[in-house]
């Protein structure tokens, strides 16, 4: 879990941060590399659900919509 949390943090602050987080954190053992995954598709389903739970809006929706935002561009503001 907490190697996904890095690797999430770390996408937010920059590419070259990122791939350097990716090779760095990233197992190369299989099990461990499964808890990596796992631990990343845990914190995916919380970081849907806490907005779910602020505003009701299913994830699906929310997901639509941040697709839509990232295609237009920065130029576009998010309005829920």
């Amino acid at each position: 879990m907490q190697v996904a949390i890095g690797l999430l943090t770390a996408s937010l602050d920059s590419p070259e941060l990122e791939a350097w987080a990716a090779l760095a954190l990233i197992p190369e053992d299989p099990e461990a590399l499964a808890s990596v995954i796992a631990g990343s598709h845990l914190v995916n389903l919380l970081l849907l659900q806490q907005p779910h739970e602020a505003t009701g809006q299913l994830p699906s929706t929310m997901l639509q919509k941040l697709a839509i935002s990232t295609v237009a561009g920065p130029e576009t503001p998010f309005t829920g």
